[in-house]
């Protein structure tokens, strides 16, 4: 195993649609996050936020099946390489990536958040 290098206990992870090749989203994960989605299959990440684990998909249901990890040069940075269920962004699109820099919006909304999330602001 390599020794991947976590800055504040997190490492940053880009997350990539095998089949498109797409970047889906970025998000943290902590040594557990890593070793959770090593073991299970599927992507976990940390939030920041919420101060937590969390599981991609455990509220929406738009899991992401990780099938290859990969690690950049530094071992400061992950890529995983996935199966998206549904959408990988919490506002409905298929992507994180669904803006350009002036706010137009380039990407596709695959569902309404609202009906996942209720109105907290996910």
């Amino acid at each position: 195993m390599l020794n991947l290098k976590f800055s504040d206990g997190l490492i940053p992870v880009i997350v990539q649609d095998t089949r498109s090749k797409d970047v889906l989203m970025m998000a943290w994960a902590n040594e557990e996050a890593v070793q959770l989605t090593q073991k299970t299959g599927f992507a976990h990440y940390y939030s920041r936020s919420r101060k937590k684990l969390w599981k991609k998909g455990e509220e929406s249901g738009h899991f992401q099946k990780v099938l290859r990890i990969l690690a950049d040069c530094d071992e400061d940075c992950l890529i995983y390489e996935v199966e998206q269920t549904g959408a990988a962004c919490h506002t409905g699109h298929a992507t994180c990536f669904f803006r350009t820099l002036d706010g137009t919006v380039i990407g596709t909304k695959v569902f309404d958040p609202e009906k996942v999330y209720g109105k907290k602001g996910h």
